[in-house]
């Protein structure tokens, strides 16, 4: 499986790493960083069995995509195990699902996951992953007690591996 990802703004990306950190420290639950998995939003998961293909098309993206502005608004779970908080779905965000959507549509092989299509993606960064009902508890007083809605700009796209997370390449924009 293959991940197609925005990442922010530094500031922004300090304040999430905060908060996975402290979902960490709280619940004991520490996937996000034994896998190395940096803040980030994911665009499209796709598979495929020929990486070199996603990889050309993938590139050919910094030509169509511009850096944007979202709200990351509030916090939320995916029920049993995922703790995430998540932006304001805006006409940057729909775009970029659409482009990316488009371009993985092109290449002969490549399957996007039903839940990362356009009017079926759910925009959310996770916080914590493969929580017990215990670890989502502490993981939701974390962000009770330090999330705060926030403005961030996505500066860069990435195509990276799943489990642990590794970067094959990643686009300034």
């Amino acid at each position: 499986m293959y991940l197609i990802s925005a990442y922010f703004d530094d500031a922004c990306a300090k304040t999430l790493q905060k908060l996975i950190d402290r979902v960490a420290a709280a619940s004991g639950n520490t996937f996000m960083i034994d896998n190395k998995v940096p803040p980030h939003m994911t665009i499209a998961s796709v598979e495929t069995k020929d990486e070199n293909d996603l990889r050309s098309y993938f590139e050919t993206l910094k030509d169509c995509i511009s850096p944007g502005k979202i709200n990351i608004v509030s916090p939320g779970q995916l029920f049993p195990y995922v703790m995430y908080v998540t932006p304001v779905l805006n006409e940057y965000l729909m775009g970029l699902s659409q482009e990316i959507t488009g371009m993985t549509d092109k290449i002969e092989g490549v399957k996007t996951g039903k839940y990362y299509r356009p009017y079926s993606w759910l925009p959310h960064i996770t916080i914590g992953k493969t929580m017990s009902q215990y670890e989502m508890v502490k993981a939701f007083e974390v962000m009770q007690q330090y999330f705060v809605p926030m403005e961030a700009t996505i500066t860069e796209i990435g195509l990276a591996k799943t489990n642990p997370h590794e970067d094959i390449v990643r686009i300034e924009l």
